[in-house]
């Protein structure tokens, strides 16, 4: 009767979603103040004074609210084109930028634009778990490659071991949803040595997709390596939900590396895919406004303040983490081997948390720690009881 593709697929749903909905549930039946939601990457922190301004000035200016071109208003494009030939020495111009409704839509309308049925996608595990969709329904096969243990850094050699005659492309996603690892400069030159080598003994391109959400949000002085300035065939894609603290308002863009082989046709292929799936072009007000705000980043101090608070709490009570270097994600290491079952404990204590089987790497959990401080510290009691539940300690 429906579409039995889309069905399929709700089986399979996006867990984060669905922890949402038990925090929400929760919330009705304990009260907000009762529960401790860390299921959704849904900044707390409202946009800067200067950012509410520009758009309240944006709102009556003439035209503001009409139709533009489906990449976007070209003076917007020109700017993100500069921005990005400054960061990265890469000969940008505004016919390489598409305007898009935040990173989801940039990744769903590149997926449109380079899969053909039967190509593979490599995704580095664990990845953000939409990332199935995105590949899938457009025919396309998602290859899960495990990164490191416990560092969560990229393993080199299994991404070379995976890589086929059918490798169309290869997402990696720094700083890492939900793991918060940064990938180091050095290892991206590695992986395009590799690639490089794969795509002479295949004979294609393999594009590698850089999911761009957390650029701005990394700590301790490290530093974001720029993907465009490593690999000739990257494709970025940027989102100002999080470094903005815009998520309602789904803004962000695709970058087309001008090396790319045909990178005219590319181009042209998301604009036509960004009409045809429905997005028909990103909100203009918020291309406006966010065009002047490229290298702003809100509440850094504060997200860095609550991992430290956070992950003393957690380790302190006795799980297990790796210190995350970007994003606002703790990805704790499940004290049980289920951790699917591990989460559906924590609910009994008003705790919600996503199951790292939601990322494709079991035996973990992701907490979101873009949330009140009052949150994080009010939650210790109920998660050292949750441990001692656990594991009997």
């Amino acid at each position: 009767m429906f579409s039995e593709r889309i069905v399929k697929s709700l089986a399979s749903g996006s867990m984060i979603r669905a922890m949402f909905e038990q925090g929400n549930a929760l919330k009705k039946l304990y009260g907000p103040e009762n529960v401790y939601d860390f299921a959704l990457g849904n900044p707390d922190l409202e946009p800067s004074a200067e950012i509410i301004e520009d758009m309240k000035a944006l709102v009556s200016q003439p035209d503001i609210h009409k139709y533009m071109a489906n990449a976007g208003h070209a003076d917007v494009r020109q700017k993100i084109a500069d921005f990005m030939k400054n960061k990265t020495d890469v000969a940008f111009e505004a016919r390489h930028i598409i305007m898009c409704t935040g990173a989801a839509a940039g990744l769903t309308i590149t997926m449109n634009s380079i899969l053909n049925p039967g190509d593979e996608v490599i995704v580095i595990a664990p990845f953000f778990g939409e990332y199935r969709s995105y590949v899938t329904q457009y025919g396309g096969v998602i290859v899960p490659v495990r990164a490191i243990p416990g560092t969560f850094q990229l393993d080199i050699d299994a991404i070379g071991n995976a890589i086929t005659a059918k490798t169309k492309a290869i997402i990696i996603n720094s700083p890492n949803n939900p793991s918060g690892a940064v990938y180091p400069e050095e290892d991206l030159l590695k992986l395009n040595s590799v690639l490089l080598g794969a795509e002479t003994k295949y004979g294609q391109p393999i594009y590698v997709v850089s999911d761009e959400p957390y650029v701005k949000v990394s700590y301790d002085n490290v530093q974001i390596p720029e993907v465009a300035s490593i690999f000739d065939n990257a494709i970025i894609v940027n989102s100002f939900s999080k470094s903005l603290s815009l998520p309602g308002e789904r803004i962000g863009y695709v970058a087309v590396n001008p090396l790319i082989k045909d990178s005219d046709i590319l181009v042209d292929a998301l604009i036509y895919s960004n009409r045809t799936l429905g997005f028909v072009n990103a909100p203009s007000l918020f291309q406006k406004l966010v065009a002047d705000h490229l290298d702003d980043v809100v509440g850094l101090d504060s997200y860095k303040e609550r991992r430290d608070v956070f992950y003393k709490i957690l380790t302190d009570i006795g799980f297990e983490c790796t210190l995350p270097k970007g994003a606002f994600y703790l990805f704790v290491k499940s004290p049980i081997e289920d951790d699917g079952a591990f989460c559906d404990m924590a609910l009994k204590h008003n705790i919600v948390i996503v199951s790292g089987k939601g990322f494709g790497y079991p035996g973990y959990f992701r907490i979101a720690y873009c949330v009140s401080m009052s949150q994080i510290t009010g939650s210790k009691e109920a998660f050292a009881a949750l441990y001692k539940e656990a594991t009997g300690k």
